[in-house]
């Protein structure tokens, strides 16, 4: 990874430039008098493994009466 500094006044003009820059993965430091000001650094995604079945075994549970019809009385809002 490099670092690429540049004044306030170079970013504004290649501003889509550092950002092609950041989205190799290097580094842009804005300066504003001599003084770093800013970073511009890529935001890393989570890398995506391989997902692995039961990993969550007996983490949840499904009552047995599940899929059982509802009651008349769901349906028409009676008590």
């Amino acid at each position: 990874m490099t670092t690429k500094t540049v004044s306030v006044k170079e970013a504004q003009a290649q501003f889509l430039e550092l950002l092609d820059l950041v989205s190799m993965g290097n580094r842009v430091v804005i300066q504003k008098d001599e003084e770093p000001l800013a970073e511009l650094v890529g935001i890393s995604s989570p890398k995506k493994g391989k997902r692995v079945a039961g990993l969550n075994r007996g983490a949840a549970w499904v009552s047995d009466d599940f899929d059982a019809p509802l009651p008349d009385e769901f349906w028409l809002g009676e008590q």
